[in-house]
């Protein structure tokens, strides 16, 4: 019993001190950044961000998983950021569940969602869909369910009283789908939005939308917990410095599609942008 007793105060004490080191991991080098995996400019920006801030001496881990979810990680203080939060239309409602996430910077301003077509099919509005739901097999094809793209595009059935049923699987089937009706000039409409590598590797275009159901030109924005700004301020300086324009964000869109390691590209892709990222860092 006596030698029990001695072994057990050790272990008492390294158990003491892993949970100490988990309770100042908030304040350690280790960074969480929630991902949307099939999201394209999120998972660019964020292996981005991966790489400036592994250079930096952090260990960045990506937790993969759908908004709602990494929002209320965020409030949990469980995730330290998000780099996808859409506004002021998309994630407009999901953000107001959660008012003490912090604003940190906006990655990108031309952000844009709506229903999409091929550039060959003679529809240029929401409206004139019904005149063509035959050709259209009465349906839209969506990404995720959950997903506030998938919301704004059941509204848009109901307001334009669309004869169309929304179906719903994943970003990545939505894609396929519409790849493979290109290839054979059928007519199909999506939900889609932009920046996405889609647009560089199809002639695609956006039905307009007089009745501004999913809003007009959005913001890609980055947001914290809560206590994240007191825990790293330089971090904080760094993602509000982050932005991409147009060209760089459809550069790196297309190389990250085309790339079998997303982490080597994006790695690469810093190494080449170099004058940037140093911009982003407040090194000039």
């Amino acid at each position: 019993m006596k030698q029990l007793k001695y072994l057990f105060f050790p272990v008492l004490m390294i158990v003491f001190a892993t949970l100490s080191s988990c309770g100042n991991i908030k304040n350690s080098k280790y960074i969480t950044i929630g991902m949307v995996d099939g999201w394209a400019e999120d998972v660019a920006m964020t292996h981005v961000a991966k790489a400036i801030l592994d250079q930096q001496g952090y260990h960045v881990i990506i937790q993969k998983a759908s908004t709602d979810m990494i929002l209320a990680s965020m409030n949990n203080e469980d995730t330290d950021l998000f780099m996808g939060v859409w506004l002021p239309y998309t994630h407009a409602k999901k953000l107001a569940k959660f008012p003490e996430l912090m604003h940190l910077g906006t990655n990108y301003n031309n952000g844009r969602i709506g229903l999409v077509v091929p550039e060959y099919i003679p529809v240029h509005s929401i409206e004139e869909l019904n005149q063509h739901q035959n050709q259209f097999s009465h349906t839209i094809i969506g990404i995720e369910k959950g997903a506030g793209l998938t919301t704004g595009t059941d509204k848009a059935i109901a307001e334009y009283k669309l004869d169309s049923k929304q179906i719903n699987s994943s970003t990545i089937a939505m894609i396929t789908e519409l790849q493979n009706a290109i290839q054979r000039k059928q007519w199909i409409v999506v939900a889609g939005w932009q920046p996405h590598w889609m647009f560089g590797k199809m002639k695609l275009k956006f039905l307009d939308d007089p009745k501004k159901v999913f809003g007009e030109a959005e913001q890609i924005k980055t947001y914290a917990r809560k206590s994240f700004s007191k825990d790293h301020p330089e971090l904080a300086t760094f993602f509000s410095n982050l932005h991409f324009n147009d060209e760089n964000m459809s550069d790196l869109l297309m190389k990250m599609e085309y790339s079998k390691n997303k982490e080597a590209t994006a790695k690469k892709w810093v190494e080449d942008h170099a004058d940037l990222v140093n911009v982003w860092l407040n090194k000039k």
